[in-house]
């Protein structure tokens, strides 16, 4: 069914778990995507970023992604990732998501407050939630196509006046993650996510989930971080197993599934998911 992730929220964040969202290019990732959520009867956060609409038009990914929420048998909400551009995430906003990102993370804090401002406005009387990012997560090896590589970490002064002004319905703070693929296990500052917790009533997420190590992500879940962007580690996951001689088409897309499948299986684990039911 599609929902929009406020109630989820809510549920998670009293329970100490997290949502997996998890980037669609195609309908077999939607298709794999969808699957492992039915398998473990959990809710999941199917995305589109604005930074894959010269792979698929929002129009279709829309039609998509509503297509395949609206007949699943558990709580899906279909998300914007990344929406950089006020008419891009406003239009998201009219073809049916449920939830939108506007991501002002590299704008001054005046500025991202004025646009996530406008797009609360734009979307909140269509029952659509925003969610919004202060700091910025930077990236490695990148698949956002971000312009800026390099993260800086969220202040508390800074997400505290930004929540304040904004009342945005979620916020994604940078506490040492990155976008995409990176060396090493990232170190997490675990201390500015409890100080952050502290003072934003919102649920909060984490961007740049991949490859940040199965602990660190197990102890986000369990410390007010409602929601974990997954994609890199399912992509890498979905060719990891494919054979340079593989020839037919319709055994190369169940192969891909599966991978996806494995690692989306493996991180519902990792985050503590849980069973949630959202009344009719």
């Amino acid at each position: 069914m599609l929902v929009t992730s406020k109630k989820l929220f809510e549920i998670a964040l009293a329970n100490n778990f997290a949502i997996p969202a998890t980037n669609f290019v195609d309908q077999n990732t939607l298709r794999a995507y969808i699957a492992v959520a039915e398998k473990r009867q959990f809710p999941l956060i199917i995305s589109f970023a604005q930074a894959h609409h010269e792979v698929m038009c929002i129009e279709e990914a829309a039609l998509l992604g509503k297509f395949y929420a609206e007949r699943a048998k558990v709580p899906i909400v279909l998300h914007l990732d990344h929406g950089q551009d006020i008419d891009f995430v406003k239009r998201a906003v009219d073809l049916g998501f449920s939830s939108v990102m506007i991501d002002a993370s590299q704008d001054t804090l005046e500025d991202n407050i004025a646009k996530t401002k406008e797009i609360v406005n734009y979307a909140r009387p269509k029952g659509v939630v925003v969610e919004a990012e202060i700091g910025h997560v930077g990236s490695g090896d990148n698949y956002e196509n971000l312009e800026q590589s390099e993260s800086m970490l969220t202040t508390v002064e800074d997400a505290k006046e930004f929540y304040k002004r904004t009342l945005v319905d979620s916020l994604a703070i940078s506490i040492g993650t990155a976008h995409g693929n990176y060396i090493g296990t990232p170190k997490i500052n675990f201390e500015r996510l409890h100080e952050i917790s502290k003072v934003v009533p919102a649920p909060l997420v984490l961007h740049g989930g991949s490859s940040s190590g199965d602990d660190n992500l197990r102890r986000c879940a369990l410390s007010n971080i409602v929601k974990i962007n997954i994609f890199t580690d399912l992509m890498n996951a979905a060719v990891k197993d494919l054979k340079a001689n593989e020839q037919n088409y319709f055994d190369i897309q169940e192969k891909l599934r599966t991978g996806i499948e494995g690692c989306l299986d493996h991180y519902y684990s990792v985050f503590n998911t849980q069973k949630v039911l959202i009344p009719n």
